[in-house]
């Protein structure tokens, strides 16, 4: 017995130096090889190759202040939880990453509080009111969501909220939860690029204005080099020669150029420049009104025409893959617009009735440019078809409802079918594609229709059988990137904003995310697409089973302790209380 009970402890510590060692082992491996481990179904710790290869390439502090402290919320207080978490991922991969949390209510000093209100607001950063009940009593609570990147002398705003029309609060902080990753990496990513990428807005056939376009161009001036160009037939306005290259070759001016809703026609000089910086590789954004319709002369006249919108670009787009129709889309589910229904005294009244012809678009694609997006606004919008060509991906981007349907031009718009309630045999076309992007190679549309002469000429350099991998996004609908303006104030209002409704939609994101896929060699704007699940708690169930579930929670788990605690010390005192069996070797007395 004596000799069993030895060999037991000499096993014992055996084993325990033999885990020291591989315990110093594995730390001193793990000092020379870095690696981590993900186990979670939708790897939802796992940074994108993009953001690692940011953080790694970071050659200064950079210092995340995040406006997420205090006594929030449980579904802000998982936001904070989850942004720690993913600036602790950050900072694995960089030690230049630091991160503090903020409490901006913290002074109870109202003017102070408010000052510094302000001061973040300046700065950059939204903030949202909420209605808290603390001991039974109602109160507001303004919380900034967000978080000030500084890197350098340069700082940016990052807003880690993701507000959705018709979404509860928990699946809003659910998607916001999702584009953590990328709202923190592409704020960094405004601040560490050195040189910007160089877009333009094309001029010349009767575009939207600066003044029209004024918020699009300040979000895209974040992250690009915003031009304005005039083809007017010039080789130098979309390319130019590359220097150092004794053959001289032409290369593209722009990453991405913006075509938002022509009015007149395009010459063919012009459309075989465009033709030819996209067989080079460029990008195109293209906002194309198929069917003019003046919502001006509508609200004078209450009465107006639609009528096709002759651009001379149906050919060019078709040859890429999609093709213009030529109707109007209505909607059932559609922007309300302020309707005049009587006066009292010198005060007209009006009341808000959704307007057919502005559908609203609620992004239902997991693609990265709208996933999570919210709901888009849209004026006078028309149908696209895709058509059948090889090496080219069509995606569909944005869609109508499933509540909808056409109507062919030429077609009377009168402000007058607003008093008849819709007749649902009528909507039920179903979802309309509206926004399509194209990815592949593209044959010129200009293939069989350049002269022997112009193909030959080397100022030319004519591109004709396929272009270099590129993208192009196409939009049946201009005004989705024009802004609102104020005239009473001489105040140009936030792209997305309505100012007869005060609410905010996804134009502008839509804008932002449309080209940056567009442009993004790094691969940063794929994060969007990731789909964290949401796992709530039963609301209803957490009320009515409460004490159920709670005795469950505490009470089992002491319980099965006992349980195995009794079941251990009973086979230790069987083991260890048999009787010892007593052998005589001994010779027997004669």
């Amino acid at each position: 017995m004596s000799d069993k009970k030895k060999n037991i402890r000499r096993s014992n510590i055996t084993q325990l130096f033999l885990g020291i060692i591989i315990l110093l082992l594995v730390n001193i491996i793990a000092g020379f090889l870095f690696t981590r481990f993900d186990l979670t179904s939708e790897k939802r710790y796992s940074l994108s190759p993009a953001t690692k290869n940011m953080l790694k390439g970071l050659h200064d502090q950079v210092l995340f202040k995040v406006y997420l402290e205090g006594d929030l919320p449980p579904g802000f207080r998982r936001l904070a939880n989850e942004t720690k978490e993913m600036l602790d991922e950050f900072r694995a991969y960089s030690d230049n990453v630091q991160y503090a949390f903020v409490n901006p209510s913290d002074n109870p000093d109202q003017k102070a509080r408010n000052d510094a209100y302000k001061l973040l607001v300046e700065r950059g950063l939204q903030p949202t009111e909420i209605r808290v009940n603390k001991k039974g009593q109602a109160s507001q609570l303004i919380i900034f969501p967000g978080a000030i990147v500084s890197y350098g002398s340069q700082e940016v705003a990052a807003q880690l909220v993701q507000p959705q029309l018709g979404q509860d609060a928990d699946k809003a902080l659910n998607n916001s939860v999702q584009s953590l990753e990328y709202n923190l990496a592409s704020a960094l990513q405004k601040l560490i690029v050195p040189v910007k990428p160089q877009i333009a807005f094309i001029e010349g056939q009767g575009e939207l204005s600066p003044i029209e376009t004024y918020d699009a161009e300040s979000a895209l001036q974040e992250f690009y080099s915003v031009d304005r160009v005039t083809i007017n037939q010039k080789i130098g306005s979309l390319s130019m020669r590359m220097k150092g290259d004794k053959d001289q070759k032409l290369v593209n001016k722009y990453k991405a150029i913006i075509i938002a809703k022509p009015t007149q026609p395009f010459d063919e000089k012009d459309k075989f420049l465009i033709d030819q910086f996209i067989m080079r590789g460029g990008k195109v954004l293209w906002l194309i009104d198929p069917v003019f319709a003046s919502m001006d002369s509508l609200s004078k006249y209450s009465t107006t025409m639609g009528i096709v919108n002759n651009i001379n670009l149906e050919d060019m787009l078709f040859n890429y893959g999609v093709r213009l129709n030529t109707n109007l889309v209505m909607d059932k589910i559609a922007m309300p617009i302020p309707i005049m229904t009587g006066q009292i005294g010198d005060q007209p009244q009006f009341e808000y009735f959704p307007w057919y012809f502005f559908p609203v678009l609620t992004p239902t694609f997991n693609h990265p440019i709208v996933n999570g997006l919210n709901a888009v606004k849209t004026e006078f919008i028309s149908s696209l078809d895709t058509v059948e060509l090889t090496g080219v991906k069509k995606t569909i981007l944005l869609s109508t409802s499933p509540y909808s349907r056409t109507v062919n031009v030429p077609v009377f718009i009168d402000l007058g079918i607003l008093k008849q309630p819709p007749e649902d045999r009528l909507y039920d076309k179903g979802p309309q594609p509206v926004a399509i992007l194209l990815e592949g190679k593209y044959r010129s549309s200009f293939l069989y229709r350049i002269p022997p002469e112009l193909a030959d000429n080397k100022e030319f350099q004519f591109q004709p059988t396929s272009s270099k991998p590129t993208k192009m996004i196409v939009v049946s609908d201009g005004d989705i990137i024009k802004n609102q303006f104020q005239a009473s104030q001489g105040k140009v209002l936030p792209l997305g904003y309505d100012q007869w409704t005060r609410q905010t939609f996804g134009n502008r994101d839509f804008l932002l995310n449309a080209m940056n896929y567009l442009t993004d060699e790094s691969g940063l704007i794929s994060v969007r697409s990731r789909e964290l699940k949401l796992r709530m708690l039963d609301s209803t169930k957490l009320e009515s089973q409460r004490l159920f579930w709670q005795i469950l929670n505490i009470v089992l788990p002491i319980f099965l302790v006992l349980i195995f605690a009794v079941i251990k010390m009973r086979i230790r005192s069987r083991r260890y209380s048999r009787p010892a069996v007593i052998t005589n070797n001994q010779p027997k007395e004669q």
